[in-house]
């Protein structure tokens, strides 16, 4: 009876890894050969000369790729882009997500059409990153709806995609619209899942609405905005739809809303393997430790 039981167990087992497969499968196409490839093409040099004509190498050069790209003026040009349109937008998402996770959380506050507004809110996270950059150059172009409408009333129409400031925004802007509806969700459900007898003893012992906030529920929330905070960056620092249909590639005006990313598709498209192959193995390590980073706060929650 128990060999019998044992043999329906690995029985079990058996097909358990046979389900597996097809994941393995796809993962090592996608993801681990190319992984590889890009790892192998950052020791080499390899690139189009001549206008495209003659390609160079491969050759190998060692780590060279990384010393120039890692000494390179561009690196540190390109970042400070991608790191100022990020903050820019990730200010007021966490601000206003904040905010309004409060409200609809706050069970003393009956807000109207609640449902609603939740529904609107997470809708632009919905929507393709591509398709939301399109809606914004038409509606932000010299002859768009948003000039016709200042000119309408009297005003002079900005060009909004010439000036560094204004092109900065939009891009902040259409970040921060497509991520605050989930940033909200999450401190929403954050805020929902503290014990409501915390509130209950700091209300008998005369705390204001501010104290309450400030030390109760700022705290508790600290894992989810570190949480927040770390995947907002880690996409902030994947930043390329966006900036990329906004400028249709250019990075304009002057390369000042050029992204890391932009600049790893300008190498690729110009078929510089092995700088870009550098650049991406940097990008690479830096996300890695980002999420490590994120594991350890999770898996520190489940211990408590």
């Amino acid at each position: 009876m128990a060999a019998a039981k044992k043999s329906k167990v690995v029985s079990y087992t058996k097909w358990g890894y046979i389900f597996l497969i097809p994941f393995f499968l796809v993962y090592t196409v996608f993801s681990l050969v190319p992984l590889i490839s890009t790892v192998y093409y950052s020791f080499f040099e390899k690139y189009m000369a001549m206008g495209g004509l003659t390609q160079v190498g491969p050759n190998f050069v060692g780590i060279q790729n990384y010393i120039s790209m890692l000494t390179s003026g561009e690196l540190l040009k390109y970042t400070g882009n991608t790191l100022v349109m990020w903050v820019a937008g990730f200010i007021p998402q966490i601000l206003v997500s904040l905010l309004l996770g409060v409200w609809f959380a706050d069970t003393q506050i009956r807000l109207k059409g609640e449902q609603f507004f939740k529904t609107v809110i997470y809708l632009p996270n919905l929507i393709m990153a591509s398709a939301f950059a399109m809606l914004f150059f038409t509606l932000f172009s010299d002859g768009g709806p948003v000039n016709s409408v200042i000119q309408s009333m009297g005003g002079e129409g900005v060009r909004w995609l010439t000036y560094t400031w204004s092109t900065r925004f939009l891009v902040a802007l259409m970040n921060f619209l497509m991520w605050f509806g989930n940033t909200t969700i999450m401190l929403m459900a954050g805020i929902m899942g503290i014990d409501t007898s915390l509130f209950e003893a700091a209300n008998v012992d005369g705390a204001n609405s501010m104290q309450v906030f400030t030390r109760i529920t700022m705290p508790l929330l600290k894992p989810i905005f570190i949480y927040v905070l770390i995947t907002s960056l880690i996409g902030g620092i994947q930043m390329f739809d966006v900036p990329q249909i906004l400028t249709n590639a250019m990075g304009s005006p002057n390369n000042t809303t050029m992204t890391l990313i932009m600049w790893l598709n300008k190498h690729l498209y110009s078929k510089n393997y092995g700088t870009s192959g550098a650049l991406s193995v940097i990008l690479f390590v830096v996300t890695g430790i980002l999420s490590f980073i994120i594991y350890r706060i999770n898996t520190r929650q489940d211990e408590y």
